[in-house]
């Protein structure tokens, strides 16, 4: 399960252009699939097809929840320009601010919300 803004994962943006570009680029609703309940928008029929032959490399970690808020075991919303691409993985943050806050010591951080992953979801 991914949260979805409006049924939209990444609130509409295209994972991959995380990897491809450096930055996020809002998808197009009519170049689009849905995987893990969730409505993946592209920029373009290439970058869809990228995802859909491996949507695991591209989408971002904990279930496109904010990956600090996942260290305290909570579910939060994500701003897509606020994010992070650590050894090929993406991790969405809640805002610009608390982005600062994840970077002083990232490593650290994934450890601790991998350890609330997937739980958090059932709590």
């Amino acid at each position: 399960m991914y949260y979805a803004h409006n049924g939209a994962a990444i609130s509409g943006y295209d994972a991959v252009s995380y990897f491809k570009m450096g930055v996020p680029v809002q998808g197009q609703r009519d170049i689009a699939l849905i995987w893990k309940g969730a409505r993946w928008q592209f920029d373009s029929e290439e970058n869809r097809d990228r995802f859909e032959r491996n949507p695991r490399a591209f989408a971002p970690q904990f279930g496109g929840y904010c990956a600090y808020a996942m260290t305290k075991g909570m579910l939060s919303s994500t701003d897509p320009a606020a994010w992070q691409i650590v050894k090929g993985k993406l991790y969405l943050i809640h805002s610009e601010e608390i982005a600062r806050i994840w970077k002083r010591n990232v490593s650290k951080y994934i450890r601790e919300a991998e350890d609330h992953w997937p739980t958090a979801l059932y709590q």
